[in-house]
């Protein structure tokens, strides 16, 4: 898949500008602060319904605009051809693809795309949330029923969870429905998970090996968020009374998360920050290898400050790789980085929120 037309209004400093992008590698290039992330962000909001950045939500709107806007046309292998469009006024949200209004749920379905910024260490070093967000969005894109088997889970723990804090006694009939859904969505939940990281691990494995060869063999963890070979229904009744003292449901999939380990770095605390870098853009690559694999197509492969993020080395080990399939791919920076100098590229320069093409 690929975008061919992206217009942007009101997205932090864009007030209205629009770009025709090339099926291959399109680099954004300006000054720090242009604008070039902003591009990047908007790809992404169309694929995930959120930011990247970290505390964006109040940040996202232009100073001074009252709504953002992000429109474009997708363009499937298949010759498919939409027009997407995702908007916010205040609070609200609204998605539309081929100017229907629809959930944003099925725009994202539509678009898939994978980036690697500034803030990506955290899939490695950060809290289990970044991790289970990861592996949600690659699930998602797989099993159809997810979605509402994931809202339906989040009902019952929102229900569970009222309980705990509002009763204080152990009353089995007042938890059992609740508890048999959490059951239920939950092992649905876990079920799709492991079979998504066995489905990943090879590709893991395969971009360890191009990126992380020095660290040798990698191995993946799943821990699925309570003791392993138990039934979970039998664990949440036997946690109960724990659970009432703290006032929230402490088993379930909720609480999953999952690790990367290698022989020579067997615990996340022995990589370096470059380190963390790398083994979070191997997985995003793998994601991206595994859902072009699952979908006959590639998603779009966004890389926001790669000269700054990764030494030239692997800066050329990724922009090789990725030229030599099907990809369409956003990279920003200062200036062209040097493995693309002889590549065949478009090149954008971006200024005080503008975007002109330059080749």
């Amino acid at each position: 898949m690929r975008l061919e037309r992206l217009q942007l209004r009101g997205l932090r400093c864009i007030g209205d500008t629009s770009l025709d992008v090339a099926p291959g590698f399109n680099v954004l290039v300006g000054p720090n602060g242009a604008g070039k992330t902003s591009v990047l962000e908007a790809a992404f909001l169309l694929s995930h319904g959120r930011s990247f950045r970290s505390g964006a939500r109040d940040a996202l709107l232009q100073r001074g605009a009252s709504a953002l806007s992000i429109f474009s046309t997708l363009r499937h292998d298949d010759g498919r051809l939409l027009r997407l469009g995702l908007g916010r006024e205040g609070v609200r949200w609204d998605a539309r693809v081929d100017g229907q209004d629809v959930p944003i749920g099925q725009l994202v379905r539509e678009c898939a795309v994978v980036c690697f910024e500034p803030g990506s260490h955290a899939l490695i070093a950060g809290a289990a949330e970044e991790r289970r967000r990861f592996l949600d969005w690659g699930v998602f894109h797989v099993e159809q029923d997810f979605l509402p088997t994931w809202r339906r889970y989040q009902r019952a723990l929102k229900q569970r969870n009222s309980l705990l804090r509002t009763h204080t006694f152990d009353d089995g009939g007042v938890y059992d429905p609740w508890e048999r859904e959490l059951a239920r969505c939950g092992s649905l939940i876990d079920q799709w998970r492991r079979s998504y990281l066995d489905a990943l691990l090879p590709y893991l494995r395969e971009q360890a090996a191009l990126l992380l060869p020095e660290l040798g063999a990698l191995e993946l963890r799943y821990r699925p968020g309570w003791p392993e070979g138990a039934d979970l229904a039998e664990t949440l009744v036997a946690q109960r009374s724990r659970d009432l003292s703290r006032g929230h449901t402490t088993a379930g999939v909720h609480r999953a998360d999952w690790s990367l380990s290698f022989l020579q770095a067997p615990q996340r605390e022995h990589f370096s920050r470059g380190q963390e870098k790398l083994v979070a853009l191997v997985c995003l690559l793998a994601q991206a290898h595994l859902d072009a694999v699952h979908r006959g197509e590639w998603p779009i492969v966004c890389l926001d400050d790669l000269a700054s993020e990764l030494d030239l080395a692997h800066q050329s080990a990724v922009t090789e790789s990725l030229l030599a399939v099907p990809v369409q791919v956003l990279v920003t920076g200062t200036e062209l980085p040097r493995p693309l100098q002889k590549a065949s590229v478009k090149v954008f320069h971006v200024e005080q929120g503008s975007v002109a093409p330059l080749l």
